[in-house]
């Protein structure tokens, strides 16, 4: 241990904060699931420790992400950091009810093996409070829309990243508009072939290019819809 490592018992509940965003970004699983357990000692309650070190500092991690400052391996490694504190505060807020944003299915479409974009945005969502059920690749429209009726969720998530499955997406919706439950769902779609025009085509709510960007829009869609309520 050098002489200039911080101890992160020894600071104060602002600079602990502060450090625990630092060492999110820098995708330090250790460091933040001490840097938990210290606020929970220190009588934080399990939403306060959520919302103002982990939330906040993958808030931060986004917003360098849409930058293009920070690149996928180093989202996914903070991502991972924050799953870590997740691991340890998921019960707790269970127990306390903490408030939710809402809740979303997501799954890489039929045909399609890819998922770090889907897995980046189900953490990041989780990050913000979100309730997230993860269909995994290859996901057909059986399984969208039985893990619909399942889970009930506000948001389906779908993504693609070849533009021979990309179609799939119109498929899904369709099956949902033929069985009239399309308006029940906020849908978001992504993926690195992409863009909005193609969102609008098939009948999506919105096209969302990267993680950041899909946290921010289910945010606002859930805002809307209870001003609506």
């Amino acid at each position: 241990m050098s002489d200039d490592e911080i101890i992160l018992s020894e600071l104060s509940d602002e600079d602990l904060v502060l450090q625990m965003h630092d060492d999110l970004y820098d995708g330090l699983k250790e460091e933040i699931e001490e840097g938990v357990n210290i606020l929970l000692s220190r009588n934080w309650t399990p939403y306060n420790v959520l919302t103002k070190a982990l939330v906040e500092g993958m808030r931060i991690v986004g917003i360098d992400f849409r930058d293009g400052i920070l690149f996928v391996p180093e989202v996914l490694l903070a991502a991972n950091a924050m799953k870590a504190g997740m691991f340890i505060l998921r019960p707790l807020l269970i127990e306390t009810g903490a408030p939710k944003l809402g809740s979303m299915v997501i799954g890489t479409v039929k045909g399609d093996i890819h998922d770090i974009g889907k897995n980046l945005v189900g953490m990041m969502m989780e990050g913000a409070g979100f309730d997230v059920f993860d269909l995994g690749i290859n996901t057909d429209a059986d399984e969208y829309l039985a893990a619909l009726e399942e889970h009930k969720p506000d948001i389906l998530g779908m993504s693609a990243l070849l533009t021979t499955t990309m179609p799939y997406m119109k498929v899904v919706i369709d099956t949902m508009v033929a069985k009239g439950i399309r308006d029940d769902y906020t849908i978001l779609v992504g993926g690195a072939p992409l863009n909005e025009e193609f969102g609008k085509a098939i009948g999506a709510d919105a096209y969302c290019r990267d993680a950041a960007v899909a946290v921010e829009t289910a945010k606002s869609y859930m805002a809307r819809k209870h001003n609506q309520m």
